[in-house]
């Protein structure tokens, strides 16, 4: 014989206080929810970073750097841009400018032969020359910053020529601000 257990009754008590319970911690969760800290932005939006990317931008610690070693390199004491590399930097301006970028940076670099002194200026008019094509292609000049960083940042070995080459040359940087 099978003895039978008694189901197991609740009171209607505990079925409202479920519901409220319930009730208190969807309410809390969506007031969580409402806190939560936004991503920080970036002052870029989707379509300039795209835009940054394909024209050979790098994401880095002081924002969306191209370093033209590659595409702009200077001579031995020169601050002076051959016809072709103008063409491209303005090409580059006008780029900048089509996808709604407004304001940059222009850091002109040297290698370390001379002193500290004439490689700061120098570098600085490597950058005012970069500065001067994007303001041809139509960048305001005062949202253009010029720095010089002299031979304070080579990105190459400065006891070989062709170190001391990389390093003669000038960077565009988009700030994400």
């Amino acid at each position: 014989m099978r003895t039978r257990m008694p189901e197991r009754l609740t009171p209607p008590c505990w079925k409202s206080l479920w519901k409220l319970w319930l009730a208190a911690v969807v309410l809390a969760g969506l007031s969580l929810a409402g806190c939560q800290t936004a991503p920080p932005a970036t002052g870029l939006s989707p379509a300039q970073v795209a835009v940054l990317k394909q024209e050979g931008f790098a994401l880095t610690d002081e924002g969306w750097e191209l370093g033209l070693s590659d595409k702009l390199l200077f001579g031995f004491n020169e601050d002076l841009i051959d016809a072709e590399r103008a063409a491209n930097v303005q090409r580059l301006g006008r780029a900048l400018k089509g996808a709604g970028i407004e304001r940059l940076r222009v850091d002109g670099h040297t290698d370390d032969a001379g002193s500290a002194e004439y490689n700061q200026s120098l570098s600085v008019r490597r950058a005012e020359a970069v500065a001067r094509l994007l303001a041809g292609a139509g960048f305001a000049p005062e949202n253009i910053e010029v720095r010089g960083r002299g031979k304070s940042r080579p990105v190459a070995d400065n006891r070989t020529a062709a170190g001391r080459s990389e390093n003669r040359r000038v960077a565009i940087v988009v700030s994400v601000e």
